[in-house]
């Protein structure tokens, strides 16, 4: 049975256009949003609509050190995964909203896999794992 993770941390450039990427473009729910002055943060959690308790943590950028692994990248690329409890209407989903994908379904060992990119140019695998590859957390 298809599963999806529980909490993916993903660092971003800025929170209101990650928001806006995932909330406007991806039609996830936004979850919550609390600043928290004292450190220069904000607590922005988002999950994908019925992906069965999955949650990403938006996290900026805080020095150039992580700065330097979102987008643009020369040697490689930015490995993030999101995990969906229903691939098709995902893909679907997110193809209709003019989400670039740069490579198509792919049926790999531990499921099915297909790779798009993000507004930061970071490229993303949209995987249903196979059988019961993951837990949730």
């Amino acid at each position: 049975m298809p599963q999806s993770i529980g909490l993916v941390s993903v660092l971003v450039k800025d929170y209101d256009e990650a928001i806006a990427f995932y909330v406007d473009i991806l039609g996830f729910t936004l979850l919550e949003d609390t600043p928290i002055p004292e450190q220069g943060k904000r607590w922005v959690v988002v999950a994908p609509n019925g992906a069965g308790g999955a949650r990403i943590l938006l996290a900026k950028a805080s020095n150039k050190e992580q700065l330097s692994l979102i987008g643009n990248q020369t040697g490689g690329r930015v490995f993030l995964f999101l995990y969906t409890d229903d691939f098709e209407r995902d893909c679907a989903v997110y193809q209709s909203r003019g989400v670039q994908f740069v490579r198509g379904k792919v049926q790999e060992p531990y499921g099915t896999v297909a790779v798009f990119l993000d507004l930061y140019g970071n490229q993303w695998d949209l995987i249903e794992l196979a059988g019961s590859g993951l837990a949730e957390m």
